[in-house]
């Protein structure tokens, strides 16, 4: 069964850059290019229902009325890897705040470790995009979305490249509430906890630090 608030993008870019974002042989460059452009995708369709109220705006002919955003807005990307969603999505949003998290995923037991995190004690923002390339256990994505409901935020939205069903069983038990919009979801985990047939590390193939 479906979860409700699970959201798998139509669109045939996105299908297309995926399927160069998977080959190994797409360089580090041009991977993060494609992370880019993902992003920017899946960014569009994320922000669908922000909120707007009306405005006007003078046009060099005449006076005329318009729709602005009025949200506060926070981008979280869990590092390292959601570090390239984060340009794209504030392409779109430039006024949207940007609070980093780190979390890596021990490979031992599969759970996260959270080594940086700076959030606000008070004073929430009104919707809150974590974003992640991969969602894989979920592991990493539950923990930063326990850390901004407990900052206040009510509204989350969790965006990913590509998702295990794995991953996005374990964020919809946790976090009922939560959206999830995603470009792909691939078969399963295999024993060492990765996406198959996925595209590999992310964060890796981002900034070229395979086999390092």
């Amino acid at each position: 069964m479906t979860p409700p608030r699970l959201q798998v993008s139509p669109h045939p870019l996105v299908q297309h850059h995926l399927g160069h974002l998977r080959d190994i042989s797409t360089p580090p460059a041009e991977f993060r290019a494609l992370v880019k452009r993902l992003a920017t995708l899946l960014a569009a369709e994320a922000t669908r229902d922000l909120e707007l109220c009306d405005s006007t705006a003078t046009t060099p002919l005449a006076v005329t009325q318009t729709k602005v955003l009025v949200q506060r807005i926070a981008l979280v990307p869990i590092l390292r890897a959601g570090l390239g969603l984060v340009e794209p999505f504030l392409e779109l949003l430039p006024s949207a705040e940007v609070w980093h998290l780190g979390v890596y995923r021990n490979e031992a037991t599969a759970q996260p470790v959270e080594y940086y995190q700076k959030l606000p004690q008070s004073d929430p923002v009104d919707i809150a995009f974590v974003v992640d390339p991969m969602l894989a256990t979920g592991g990493s994505a539950t923990h930063t979305l326990a850390l901004l409901k407990r900052w206040g935020v009510k509204r989350l939205k969790l965006v990913s490249l590509i998702a295990a069903p794995e991953g996005i069983s374990a964020v919809s038990h946790a976090w009922p509430d939560v959206d999830i919009i995603v470009g792909a979801v691939d078969e399963c985990l295999n024993d060492r906890k990765f996406i198959v047939p996925g595209l590999g590390d992310a964060g890796d193939r981002q900034f070229n630090t395979t086999h390092r």
